[in-house]
Order: C-alpha cells, then sequence, then structure tokens
C-alpha cells in the first residue's frame, strides 16, 4: 500500500506529460490550422485561450511535483568540488545539511504556495474561469513533497551504491 502511494507522484507526472503533449498539440492546431481555415473562409475564429491556461497550470504541477520525484530518486545534479577531500563523517554531515535546506526550501514554498491561495482564491483565470488557487496549490503539494523527501534523505544514510567520495 505504502509502495502504491509512493508511485502516484510518478503516475501524476506521467499523466501530466501526456496532457500537456496532448494541449500542445491542440494548441498548435486551433492557432496555425483551425485559425487559417477560418480566415480564409472568414467566419469568427476559435477562440483557443483555454489552450494557454490549462498549459501553465500543467507546467507548474509538473515542474513542483516533478523537482519533489527528483529529490526522492536522487535523480539532481550534484558537484562535488572539495568534498570528496573531506574524511567521510564530515561528508555525512554535509551530505545531512543539504538535504536540510532541501526540506527548507519545500517548506517555504508550501507555505508562500499556501499564501498565495488564499490571496487568490477569488480570482479566476480569463478563459476557463478556473479558481487561480489551482495554480498555486502546486507549490502547496510539490513543497510539502519536497520537504517529506528531503526529510525522508536526511535521515537516511546515503544510498550503499552511491558510497561517499575518498570511500571508495
Amino acid at each position: 500500500m505504502l509502495r502504491k502511494l509512493s508511485d502516484l507522484p510518478k503516475l501524476a507526472i506521467t499523466a501530466l506529460i501526456i496532457f500537456a503533449i496532448i494541449n500542445l498539440l491542440i494548441g498548435v492546431v486551433l492557432r496555425y490550422f483551425v485559425g487559417a481555415i477560418t480566415d480564409w473562409l472568414d467566419v469568427d475564429p476559435v477562440p483557443f485561450t483555454w489552450v494557454e491556461e490549462l498549459g501553465e497550470m500543467s507546467l507548474a504541477w509538473l515542474t513542483l511535483v516533478g523537482a519533489a520525484v527528483g529529490i526522492q530518486q536522487r535523480a539532481h545534479f550534484t558537484l562535488h568540488v572539495f568534498t570528496h577531500k573531506l574524511p567521510p563523517t564530515a561528508q555525512l554531515w554535509i551530505h545531512r545539511f543539504n538535504h536540510a535546506l532541501i526540506v527548507g526550501v519545500g517548506i517555504l514554498a508550501a507555505w508562500y504556495g499556501y499564501q498565495l491561495c488564499l490571496l487568490n482564491r477569488t480570482l479566476a483565470t480569463p478563459g476557463l474561469q478556473l479558481n487561480l488557487a489551482w495554480l498555486y496549490a502546486s507549490a502547496v503539494v510539490g513543497g510539502i513533497l519536497i520537504a517529506v523527501y528531503g526529510l525522508a534523505m536526511l535521515v537516511a544514510p546515503p544510498p550503499q551504491d552511491e558510497p561517499l567520495h575518498g570511500t571508495e
């Protein structure tokens, strides 16, 4: 059950990528083909502002949830400039400090995302009239996931297949 729950953000990212690709294709068709046809036939153009609104929302959710999944899978780029020259204990503390910073950034993103949700809950997007709180809720959910995954990496030892530098 816990494994299925941890796979939920990955499934959401997959669905968002598929949705964003389809949304972009619809936007291209509406803008360049349907727009040209309606101009040629001299009929009213088809409004497609909703494509941009959905694209913006899906990109926000994809970015923040994707960043959290990257933390969970240890997929983010790290640069070891001088840490490999430090003793393993110091490297471990630097590893923990880095993940503590990640937790702090996640909490900060969630807090300010929540504040933005409260501030913009009465506003709506111009095309679809969607509540703007849905856009900023991506920062809340992504920030919480970043904080949770960062905390899990903070308390967990570095993986055995990635030894600390200088201990190989």
